[in-house]
C-alpha cells in the first residue's frame, strides 16, 4: 500500500502493492501552499512514511490537542467558543519525511513540524486549499483510511 496526496487536484489515493487505485478522496493542504520549513504553515512535498497512528476507536470528531484527545466533541457551539483553534478531529496519521535536506532534520523535519492527515469539521471544504499545513479530510474518510493503513505506509506528496 501506499498514498499519494496531490496538491494539485487536491486528492488523496491509496493505492495498492499493484498501483491500483483502492480509494480516493478529496482533501484541503495549506493555504501558503507547498514547502517544507518550519513555521511556513505549508504543506511539504516528497516521499515520507506514516511514523504514528493516533486516536484508534476515538468517536467522530473527537477534538485532538497536541495528539491527545481533550474529552471535547466537536459542535459548532464548541467551534464558536474557540473561533480560532485549528480543529483536529477524529484520527491522527502523524508523517515523518524520508528525504534528508527537504523534509527530514534539520529546519525542514515534517515530523517536528507536526504534519498530520487528519479529520476537520463537517462544514470544512474538501478539494480546495484551506489548513495550516496538514493534510484535512472528511471525518468518515480518515476513519476509513486510518483502518486501511499501517505504521510505515508511504507517503508521496506531490504538486
Amino acid at each position: 500500500m501506499k498514498i499519494e496526496i496531490s496538491i494539485y487536484k487536491q486528492t488523496l489515493k491509496l493505492l495498492d502493492n499493484a498501483g491500483k487505485v483502492r480509494v480516493k478522496y478529496h482533501v484541503s493542504t495549506a493555504t501558503n501552499g507547498v514547502g517544507c520549513e518550519k513555521n511556513s504553515g505549508c504543506t511539504p512535498l516528497g516521499a515520507h512514511i506514516i511514523r504514528a497512528k493516533i486516536g484508534a476507536g476515538a468517536a467522530e470528531n473527537t477534538v485532538f490537542v497536541g495528539r491527545r484527545a481533550t474529552g471535547e466533541v466537536c459542535t459548532p457551539e464548541l467551534m464558536e467558543e474557540f473561533p480560532a483553534r485549528d480543529w483536529i478531529l477524529t484520527r491522527i496519521l502523524w508523517l515523518s519525511g524520508k528525504e534528508i535536506g527537504k523534509n527530514r532534520l534539520g529546519n525542514v523535519d515534517t515530523m517536528q513540524r507536526y504534519i498530520y492527515i487528519h479529520g476537520s469539521p463537517d462544514g470544512t471544504k474538501m478539494g480546495e486549499i484551506g489548513s495550516h499545513g496538514c493534510v484535512r479530510m472528511r471525518n468518515a474518510d480518515v476513519v476509513e483510511l486510518f483502518d486501511l493503513v499501517e505504521v510505515g505506509t508511504p507517503v508521496v506528496i506531490v504538486e
